[in-house]
This record gives structure tokens, sequence and C-alpha cells, in this order.
């Protein structure tokens, strides 16, 4: 029997014992090993491994062996409970041993897991799964979890507590990061407010979102989009000192500026466009980047581009003589004055 996404997501938290297997199966590497993770943890618990109560056979052992998973399958633990037979990596190569043991289960065996990477409709492993009255296949694709499956994650991470804003930042985070990097910033999380009864807030995500490599540099950036030119001189200068690329600080600058266009052209408006950027901007950068655009406007926005471009050309040209950083500051400073008309 096939699994829906929604399905499969409910069933990997709370599997049922007397199923004969599942066959989990997709292009993510990643998201395969986590969730075969969790299904076999539901199933035979934290202490299942330590017990011998998981057996795990390469896919390729089953080429030389077929007789290694009916062997598994059938095995008898020295403690009691729910037991798994998992075949790791397969693919149609092992599909002679793998349906053979589907063919021969009977209840109280150990549950069948066998994961893989994509398989065709014609596979025989797949149909094998999807066609079988009492096993699943489950397909993972590349799909951002959705709000009931990060609720379910903070749950186990102990975070119940979580304002409709911090939501909407992780629902983003969660679309930008791998699944792996996710569920780190959900453990950092957790530790991060461990004794704390307060709400998980914008900032607490802040604080435990994988951090920028351009803090530095959005602070120049915003001085610029707010029009605050008495401020640029100092951070410039604090900047130089530490290396950074006149050419790089042009870059940083366009890519500001264009996320800010894209905000304010949006026919939904300028939440909107911010909304729907990648990577996803959250918390109190979101509310300042949506008062720059708002404040802008996509015209003055244009201005601001093409100076932008002008300059970049500037310093890539081969007859430049002028000090770069210099035709960089100029350049802050007209968009400085911009922003203030």
């Amino acid at each position: 029997m096939k699994l829906s996404g929604r399905e499969s997501a409910r069933y990997f938290s709370k599997p049922d014992a007397h199923r004969t297997g599942i066959l989990i199966y997709g292009p993510d590497a990643m998201r395969i090993a986590l969730k075969r993770q969790e299904l076999i943890a539901a199933l035979i618990g934290p202490e299942g491994e330590e017990e011998m109560r998981l057996t795990r056979i390469p896919a390729s052992d089953l080429r030389k062996d077929p007789a290694l998973l009916d062997d598994a399958i059938k095995a008898v633990s020295f403690f009691p409970g729910p037991r798994v037979a998992f075949v790791e990596d397969a693919n149609d190569t092992a599909a002679a041993a793998v349906l053979a043991a589907l063919e021969d289960w009977k209840e109280g065996d150990a549950q069948i897991v066998v994961t893989a990477g994509s398989l065709k409709a014609s596979s025989k492993i797949r149909k094998a799964f999807e066609g079988h009255p009492n096993a699943y296949a489950a397909a993972i694709y590349n799909d951002p979890p959705s709000r009931e499956e990060i609720e379910a994650q903070l749950a186990k991470s102990g975070l119940r507590d979580v304002d409709r804003d911090a939501m909407t930042d992780l629902s983003n985070l969660a679309r930008d990061l791998d699944p792996g990097d996710f569920r780190q910033t959900l453990e950092k999380l957790s530790l991060f407010k461990l004794g704390d009864t307060s709400s998980v807030s914008s900032e607490d995500i802040i604080a435990c979102a994988p951090t920028s490599t351009e803090a530095e540099l959005d602070d120049v950036l915003n001085i610029v989009a707010e029009g605050r030119a008495p401020d640029l001189g100092p951070v410039l200068r604090k900047l130089q000192a530490q290396g950074t690329n006149p050419v790089s600080l042009c870059i940083g600058a366009t890519r500001h500026f264009r996320a800010l266009y894209t905000a304010a052209s949006d026919p939904g408006g300028a939440a909107a466009g911010i909304a729907r950027m990648r990577p996803p901007i959250f918390g109190p950068r979101r509310d300042r980047m949506l008062r720059q655009a708002q404040g802008w406007g996509a015209a003055k926005l244009e201005q601001a581009l093409t100076i932008l471009t002008d300059t970049d050309l500037q310093l890539r040209s081969a007859g430049q003589t002028a000090p770069t950083m210099a035709l960089v500051e100029r350049m802050l400073l007209r968009l400085a004055m911009l922003a203030r008309r």
C-alpha cells in the first residue's frame, strides 16, 4: 500500500508493529535516513538496538547470501519486544531476497524496513511493497516539512510554546535548510530555552539559526538604505581595517537593493515580496527590510540599482585608476542621500 506524504509522516511517528514492513525511498539520502531513524526508534524503542532487536543488512550482502533477510525476520531475540530487520540501500539486485522475505513473513516475525534511493514505478521492490496488503511504500521527496511535522519536531525537543511570528520564521527556515541542519537548529533552540518558561520568539530563532557571514556588511547596508549618511564613515573604516574588499561591498549592496526592489515591485505588496525571498528573511531583519522597501519605492530603487551597476562596471574597468574604496564610499553616500529625498 502507498502512503501519502501526510500519512507517512504520521506513520513514522506512530508505526504499527503488526505490519509486515515498509519501503522508504527517494532521492535525498539524508531525508531517508532521518525518517528511517524515526520509524525504527518508534518501533523498538531507545534500547532496541542494545537489546539486539535490530538487525542491519546492507543490500549488497543479500546478493551474496539471499537467505540473510529471511533468517533475520525469523530469529528470536533474547529480549522481549518488537524486532526490526533493516535492509539499507536496496535496489532491484536485492529484489529476490526481499520478495522472498515478504512472502515468508508471519505474525510475530521482525518487521522489514527497507530503504532505497529513487525507484522507478517498474521497480520490483517498489511494486512488491505497493501491492502488498500488509506492507507500506513511502516516497520521500525534497519537499520542506509541513507545519504539522515542524510542530511534531518541536514537541520532541520539548518546545511547545511558540509564538506565531516564531513559527513563521521556523517554517521559512525549514524551507531553506536541509533536514539535518534544521533538526540541529531545533536541538540548539531547545538547549537555548532550557529553564526558560517564556514563549519561543523570533529573537530566539535568530540566536539559534545558522549565522550569516555578512553581519558586518548588513550594518553598512542598513545605514545606506535608511539614509543615515553621517553614520556611514566610521563603519566603513572598520570594514576596511578588517580587510573587506570594495568589490565585495558593491556586490553586497547590489544584492540588498535588488532584494528591496523585488519586494517593492511585488504585485501583492512589499510584505508578500519579502515572504517569498530565499533564503528566508525573518524576525527584526524582515521588518527592517520591509520598512526600507516601502520607504524607497520601486522607482527610487531602480535609480539605486543603476548607480550600483555603473559603479560596479567602473570598479572592474581595465582603465580604472581612482582608489576603489573611495569610489564605493562615494556611491554609498549618494545612495544614502537618495534615501532621504
